[in-house]
């Protein structure tokens, strides 16, 4: 049996959840997401609670229950309260900046870069104390939130020797020790 698959998904409030066959629908304050439901697994409302139940009990059955329950729990909680990650632009001249539906990113390179926002996805950039621009990105799909993230790291990623780049904020990066010079002589 499936550990996490069995447990039900409780609903909030103001949640709304609704299954026409293998397509789940839940729509909440901060928007609508739907998912559709692999072939082994069932899904029922019943009791203000959301239960995936299936009828294959070998490994596959097992693995697509426990993850079907987490997506339709994730996406419960997406549309109750939503999804942030924050990312912190490092290095001397790197600038950001959110214009109309594009993220706009200066990052030592000879152009700038234009980031297109995808809908659902709020992104907003504030200064810190210490002059880093700092991009928090919203959304209630978790996945589309990540992505974005890793997407928008992922055009200069932190490197080791000065810790410059795009990073997650608390994440660490390694450094390492530069060349050292040797005098030459004898």
């Amino acid at each position: 049996m499936s550990r996490i698959g069995k447990q039900p998904v409780l609903i909030p409030a103001k949640t709304k959840v609704a299954v026409t066959g293998q397509l789940v629908a839940v729509e909440g304050p901060k928007g609508k997401l739907e998912f559709t439901v692999p072939t082994p697994i069932i899904v029922v409302v019943k009791d203000g609670k959301v239960i995936a139940s299936t009828k294959q009990l070998d490994r596959t059955g097992k693995s697509r229950w426990g993850l079907t329950r987490s997506l339709i729990a994730n996406m419960v909680k997406g549309v109750n309260d939503g999804y942030s990650k924050q990312l912190l632009v490092e290095g001397v001249g790197f600038r950001a900046a959110v214009q109309n539906t594009n993220l706009n990113l200066q990052l030592g390179y000879s152009h700038p870069i234009n980031f297109e926002i995808p809908k659902g996805i709020k992104i907003t950039v504030v200064d810190t104390a210490d002059k880093k621009p700092q991009i928090t990105i919203e959304g209630a799909d978790k996945q589309m939130v990540g992505e974005v993230a890793a997407r928008i790291r992922r055009f200069y990623k932190p490197e080791p020797y000065k810790g410059k780049g795009i990073r997650y904020v608390g994440e660490i990066v390694r450094r390492k020790a530069g060349k050292t010079v040797t005098t030459a002589g004898g």
